[in-house]
Formats: structure tokens, sequence, C-alpha cells
């Protein structure tokens, strides 16, 4: 019995650290509207200056505490909702999901890059130095004590605010109507600026609270807020005391879980993945119509043409054997990840592109692919990579569960769960046997990958696995690009813009969604396996959840659209990173963080930049001489790159100038006003689409 007391006393210790979390997490949600991702990482922002002010400066606890809660995080509050979401709160759900997604990148980012992360920074408890109180047979110490005092206390302060004055009335009208409440007197911007400034106060009180108890690690800390969505969810991301039991249900099964689990080499993880996988049940279990996301995706998706489609994948093949013939042994390894990297983010395209399923385990899913490959195919058995694509789709598909009857946020949660509970359990557990079949995943270590046996030969030199992972990237962009052109891509195109019109017209919600996500999982699964042969060796933490989150932030720059996100992705993820790692151990996070920016940047241009990079581009396609003069310029860099010694960055900066100056020039020659004939329209210029009604004009004219 004294053991259970203490337990429960430890449970409703943490439980009230989740309490004042999610109901940061449900003040922002009800008053602004946005379910903020980036709520544990400011937090996490907080606990860390909080150690710099009291520990690494030397300052005093409560001048800490002052600058921390009274001026740091309500500064960050106020940047966030100026800078960040009031650009975005016009627009739909995906784009304030997608800028709070780079928001929590950003800040682990950040994190990381000022902290090191390889530094301890142990934090004592508030009161450590006073004796414990006894209550009978159970033990509370004055932080623990502390927190739940706070948690008491901010529970009773919000309820008043939100009830009993005027500027929480304002707050909750502003999220139903802000015009409406801007007709009645309120100010959404002032209610939009104190929800902020509240919430990400009260994420500050929770990672403070928290962070003596654990390990001050950004990525760590920021996770901790998987528990207080779970906590919020309960709640239904608007009841305040339905939180809380949420919070106390999560923490007394996190501690009595840590006291009574069996302990076995299958279990421990069980306890950490505990919240997560709460989390997934309820989002399964509680009513359909209380967690329906109200998203309306309005974002045209476009139509890739044929010629076009083979020209990218003929430009993936080209870059490949470019790549190959320049670079050296070394570089071909650090850039080669490129094209396996580009197949995993193309499986967003049918996934949120055609379909408007937002999911954030895509990385998770292709770590499956990886050790599936890993494991049939340690000799290079090459049935053993559709076998690995195979079990990805059925995880995939297994994943859909959720998204029969969710979407938006609530979607992007459960696949959150999904990926939480993978990295914390599923993939830390060892080998077992379920029906006399011999499962291993990562088995508590590393699994070394293998390339495949190709026609008698057994590839596993760099260059012939980048090679191959371009071939695999250049026919998955060809089978996306007619998935787009045909029948079913129609349907998941009509899909994504209403669900109720699409089943009352006799579409199969059920078939579709499972198809889809099976379809995008196998797309993961086949880059990840790929992505674990270029690597040779894949751990568990190459496709965590935090790991995953530049690929999707990347892919939303790019344009989830567009089948020239594989490439794009790929690209932008590895060349940055490359570069910025030879300038030294302090640009490690540097790329992360531009990642993360060029997220927040991009939320709010649905389209992405490669349609803008298209439009920036077709004059120079559409003028055969100055084309052919770039390609021949082109070949020259080629070849003067592979002859040359060290001379890959010259022949690269001047075919980069040249492909920018005739790019101008083809937009100087097509924008230059010229006297052509009616009957010479599309051939000596583009047609253009006011030229119909312009010679029907004259037709009727002269008739």
């Amino acid at each position: 019995m004294d053991q259970f007391l203490a337990f429960t006393v430890v449970g409703l210790s943490t439980a009230a650290i989740y309490a004042v979390i999610g109901s940061g997490l449900v003040l922002t949600h009800t008053t602004a509207g946005v379910f903020n991702f980036a709520h544990g990482a400011a937090g996490m922002l907080a606990a860390f200056a909080y150690w710099q002010l009291a520990v690494g400066w030397g300052l005093p606890v409560p001048v800490a505490l002052a600058v921390v809660l009274l001026v740091l995080a309500p500064a960050f509050g106020l940047f966030v909702e100026r800078v960040l979401m009031r650009p975005v709160q016009a627009l739909g759900e995906a784009e304030r999901l997608v800028m709070t997604v780079a928001l929590l990148a950003g800040c682990i980012a950040l994190a990381r890059w000022v902290w090191d992360p390889d530094t301890p920074r142990p934090l004592t408890p508030f009161f450590a130095g006073q004796p414990a109180v006894r209550l009978g047979p159970a033990v509370v110490t004055w932080h623990q004590a502390t927190t739940m005092a706070t948690a008491l206390a901010i529970a009773a302060g919000l309820w008043f605010l939100l009830h009993r004055t005027r500027a929480g009335t304002e707050m909750r009208a502003c999220v139903d109507d802000r015009a409406l409440a801007g007709l009645t007197g309120a100010d959404p911007l002032r209610a939009g600026r104190l929800a902020w400034v509240l919430g990400i106060q009260l994420a500050a009180i929770g990672g403070i609270l928290i962070a003596p108890t654990v390990a001050l690690d950004a990525q760590q800390l920021s996770l901790l807020i998987v528990s207080a969505y779970t906590a919020a969810v309960f709640g239904r991301l608007r009841s305040l005391p339905l939180t809380f039991l949420g919070a106390v249900v999560v923490g007394l099964m996190e501690a009595y879980l840590a006291g009574y689990l069996p302990q076995n080499d299958y279990l421990p993880g069980l306890r950490l993945a505990a919240p997560a996988l709460l989390l997934f049940l309820a989002l399964l279990a509680f009513p359909h119509r209380r967690l329906r996301g109200r998203d309306r995706t309005v974002v045209r998706v476009p139509l890739p043409g044929r010629r076009g489609s083979l020209l990218l994948a003929g430009s993936v093949l080209v870059l490949a054997l470019f790549l190959v013939s320049v670079l050296s042994e070394d570089q071909v390894i650090s850039y080669g990840t490129l094209f396996s990297l580009g197949v995993i983010a193309l499986s967003y395209v049918p996934l949120a592109g055609y379909a408007g399923q937002v999911s954030l385990c895509q990385l998770s899913i292709a770590g499956i692919g990886a050790v599936v490959w890993g494991h049939l195919g340690a000799h290079g058995e090459l049935w053993a990579l559709p076998a690995a694509v195979l079990v990805a789709a059925a995880v995939g598909a297994l994943v859909a569960l959720p998204a029969l009857r969710l979407s938006g946020i609530y979607l992007a949660l459960g696949t959150v769960a999904f990926a939480t509970v993978l990295d914390r359990w599923i993939f830390t557990l060892p080998a077992f046997d379920v029906l006399g079949v011999h499962i291993a995943l990562f088995d508590q270590g590393s699994v070394s990958v293998t390339g495949p046996d190709l026609f008698g030969l057994h590839l596993t030199a760099p260059a012939e696995l980048l090679v191959i992972a371009a071939g695999c990237l250049a026919v998955t962009t060809l089978g996306v690009a007619w998935l787009r052109r045909a029948r079913f891509g129609r349907r998941l195109i009509a899909l994504r813009d209403s669900e109720a019109a699409y089943a009352t017209l006799g579409g199969r919600l059920l078939v579709a969604k499972v198809a889809v996500f099976a379809l995008s999982a196998g797309i993961a699964g086949l880059g990840g396996a790929l992505y674990g042969m270029q690597l040779q060796t894949v751990t568990a933490d190459r496709f965590n959840l935090v790991a995953g989150l530049p690929v999707f932030l990347i892919a939303v720059v790019g344009g989830l659209g567009s089948v020239g996100t594989g490439l794009f992705t790929g690209l932008a993820y590895v060349v940055p990173t490359q570069l910025l790692d030879g300038l030294g151990p302090w640009a490690q996070n540097l790329s992360a963080l531009l990642i993360a920016l060029a997220g927040m940047g991009f939320a709010h241009s649905p389209s992405g930049v490669i349609a803008r990079l298209k439009a920036d581009w077709a004059p120079l396609g559409r003028d055969r001489p100055l084309l052919t003069v770039l390609l021949g310029v082109l070949a020259a860099c080629w070849a003067s790159a592979a002859l040359v010694p060290d001379g890959g960055p010259p022949s690269l900066a001047v075919a980069l100038l040249a492909a920018v100056t005739l790019r101008g020039r083809a937009a100087m020659r097509e924008a230059a006003p010229v006297d052509i004939p009616p009957e010479w329209w599309g051939v000596r210029r583009p047609w253009r689409p006011e030229d119909g009604e312009v010679l029907s004009r004259a037709t009727a004219a002269a008739s």
C-alpha cells in the first residue's frame, strides 16, 4: 500500500504538469483556433532559458523565473502571434498546422545550436533543501507540492478568465466568428495576442516544472507534449476540466506502469509509449462529430503533362550520372541519399497533395521498409524489395484506421501518436516470434543493410546504389504523375475537395482512404529500403518523428501537389546540409533551422516553390535556340568537371550563371512586343488563352 501511494503521488505530480501544458493547448485552440504543435517546444526553450539564467549565469531563482515567465515567454508569444500566425490566420487549417510544425522543428534546431546537447545540464528541484512532507505513509516533496498547487491555481485562474471577464469572453467569441465578434465591439487581434501570450506562459511553466525530473534535452522535452496532447484530446480541445481529468489519467498511468510493469526486454518501451498509445485510442474512441476537422483545401493540384513527366524522370537519371562521374567516392556517399530521401518525400504527394490526408509518420514507415529489407534481403535477395514495400503498405493501411473518421489536425495527431509508439516501443523491441513467424526490427541496436543482387551482380558500391536509387525515383515519379491523370487520381482529388460529396456520388471512402494510405506507405517503404542501402547500417534514430519533420517541411515548401517534390526535397535536404557541414560543428543544426524557417515562410503559399520555378523557367523551355545553347554549356561544364581535377565547383558556378542569364534573356524575348500575324500565333510565339476570343471577334467582324 505504501508503494501504491508513493506512485500515486508521483503520478499526480506529473499529471499536474501535463494539466498545465494541456490547458495552454486548449486555451490557444479554443481562443485562437490553432492547435500548436510547437507548444512543448516553447516550454523546452523556457526550461533552457531558466537553466541559463539560474545555473549558467548564477541569477537568483526568483529573478530567473520572473525574466522567463514575465519577459521572455510573453515576448515569444507575441512574436508567434504577430509574425507567424497572423499572416496565415485567414488561410486554411493545413497552413496553420504546417506553421506550428515548422516552429516545432525550428525550436529544437535552435536549442541544439545554442546549447550543446552533449553537455549535461542538471536542474535542482524547487525547495530541494526542505524536508519532505509526510501524508500518512506517502511522502510529498516540496517540488511536487508546488507543482500540484500551481496546477490548481492555474485551473481556477483560467476558468475565471474565460467565464467571468470581458477579455475571456472576447477570446472565446473570436474563435467562432472573428468578423461577428468584431461587430459586437470585440477586438480579435487583442484576443489573439492575449491567447498566445497566456498559452506560451503556461507552456513555460510546465517546461520549468518538469525539467528537474528529466534530462534537459531539446527533443525529449519537446516530445513530452505528446502526453499533454492526450490530456487535451480528453478535453476535446475545449473543456479545461476534462483536460485536467485526462492529465490525471495519463500521469497515474505512467506512474503505475513504472512501478508495476513486469521487468523484461519487451515492456520497458511500453511505459514510454503509453501516452501516445492512449492518444491513438482516444482519437478512435471519442465521438465522431466532435473530432472532425473543418479544413477545406482549395489549392489547385497541377496536372503533370506526359512530356514534362518524362523530362523530369530523365533529369533525375542525368543528375545521377553527373554525380557519379564528378564526385569522389566519399562525396557520392554523402550526396547519394538525396534520391532515396526523394522517394520518401514523394510519398506525401498522393497522400497529402492529392487526397488531402496529413501524415507526419512517413519517415517512421520508411524505417519499417529499411528493416524489412535489412533482414529479408541480408544477402541481396531482390524479392525482399517488393516484400519491404508490401509490409510498409500494410502498415499504412493500419494507419488509415483513424483517417476513416478524422481529418485535419486530428489526423495529424493520430499519425504523430503512431510515430511516437514506433519510436519509443516497437523499434526498441528485441526479436520475437508470432505464430511461428520470427520478427526482428532494430533488435535494440542497429541493422546492417546491403545492396541488391541484379542480373547476377551484387551491387554494393556507393555509385551503383546511387544510380539504383535514382532509377527508382524516376520510375516512382512517372507512376505518381500517371496516378494524377488516372481515374483513381481524379477520385482522390474529389475526395480531398469534399468527402461528403464524394460519398454522395457513390465513392467508397473506406476503399479510397485505405488504398491511398497503403500506396503512400509503400512508396515510403521503398524509399526507406533504398536509404538503408546507402547508409549500410541503420538505427531507429534515423527514422524517428523529429528526423521526419524536415523532410515533411521541405515537401511542403516544394508543393505537395507537384510530382517534382521528390527531387526537390532530396536536393534541398542533402545539398545544403553537406555544404554547411564543412563550416564546422557549430553549423550542424543550422541546416535544420534553415529548413524550419523556409517552412514558416512558405506556409502561407500552399502552391509551393516548384510552381513558381516552373513558371519562371518556362520561357527558357519554350525558346529552343537559347535552350540549345544552355544544353551545350551544361555538357561542356560536365566534361570539364569530370576531366579537370577539382573542376567541379567552378564548372557548377559557370553552369548556374549561364542558366540564370539565359533564363532572363528568354523572359525578355518572350515579353518583347512583336507584331506577328494571327496565322503564325502558336508557331512563332506561344498560344495565349485570349487568342481564341480575338480570332473569333475578327472572324465575326469580317463576315
